[in-house]
């Protein structure tokens, strides 16, 4: 997979991530700054680094999953694996302007 296909399949990607919300915050995973890291390998592969708000969160241990099937019906998608890290812990700053905006933190 050439790196202009890896770019347009990120994407479509980031499409479907933003079409999964935080089940606490009426924001989207991506522009809620969840999404730490979106690895795609020349075979399309996906491997999501993400965090969840809190590391007590309820859905800590289904979300993941939630995740990976949004990833996965992108077209063009192989397989979709998403890590949960902690490090470096969410905070608002991580939040996209948007997020910030329709939260009504600015």
């Amino acid at each position: 997979m050439n790196k202009l296909n890896i770019q347009s399949l990120e994407t479509e990607i980031i499409k479907a991530l933003r079409t999964v919300y935080d089940p606490e915050i009426p924001v989207n995973i991506y522009d809620l700054g969840l999404i730490y890291k979106i690895f795609i390998d020349d075979n399309a592969n996906v491997k999501i680094d993400m965090t969840l708000t809190a590391p007590g969160c309820p859905v800590a241990q289904t979300f993941p999953g939630v995740v990976e099937a949004a990833v996965r019906s992108v077209e063009g998608v192989t397989e979709a694996t998403v890590e949960l890290v902690w490090e470096p812990p969410w905070t608002q700053e991580n939040m996209s302007e948007a997020a910030k905006l329709q939260l009504g933190l600015i």
